[in-house]
């Protein structure tokens, strides 16, 4: 019986290695895409042979980002993350949280595909300042996912939802002073 517990524990570790990886490189596909989205829509403002230059290679680059190495990393974030929720064998309560953020970073995902089916057909729905707010989307699910797994008993729901707040803000107000740097 302890070799079965002790074979069970170390394909738990690997398998949470993986899902960890795997959020890493999610995580990094979604803030990289975003800022490439930014890119190209700024492409838009240049003269036209800089600007078809510059679009065609960040369509190259949007393009292998977004097929080879985000979405492959989300599905395999939410396979191993499946698997990690059947191996843990309940839902704690912090567990049913995370998964509805993790709900609401795949429909963040999603949004972004539809932005990335737009901008490779050069129709450019939002300004490089709307995409650069969209962009701290990602940043807000990561503290609330990564700070509700390491210190999920210690947290208190009311002091979660203040500490997004207080990020959401800091964040709004680091991309409003950017913009008015940028602006002079």
């Amino acid at each position: 019986m302890s070799l079965f517990f002790s074979d069970h524990i170390k394909m738990f570790a690997y398998i949470k290695a993986f899902h960890i990886i795997f959020v890493v490189t999610w995580f990094a596909g979604l803030f990289y895409i975003v800022r490439l989205f930014i890119y190209n829509r700024e492409a838009q403002d240049k003269p036209e042979q800089e600007r078809e230059i510059l679009q065609s290679q960040f369509k190259i680059m949007i393009r292998r980002l977004w097929f080879g190495i985000t979405w492959p990393s989300c599905i395999l974030t939410l396979i191993f993350g499946t698997w990690l929720t059947v191996l843990y064998g309940s839902l704690p309560s912090w567990l049913v949280v995370k998964i509805g953020f993790v709900v609401g970073l795949l429909m963040y995902h999603l949004s972004i595909h539809l932005i990335y089916q737009k901008q490779i057909t050069n129709i450019f729905n939002y300004t490089s300042m709307q995409l650069r707010m969209w962009n701290e989307v990602a940043t807000l699910f990561l503290f609330a996912i990564v700070f509700l797994v390491v210190v999920k008993h210690e947290l208190s729901f009311v002091w979660g939802v203040a500490a997004l707040l207080v990020l959401f803000l800091v964040l709004k107000i680091s991309i409003t002073l950017y913009k008015y740097l940028r602006a002079k």
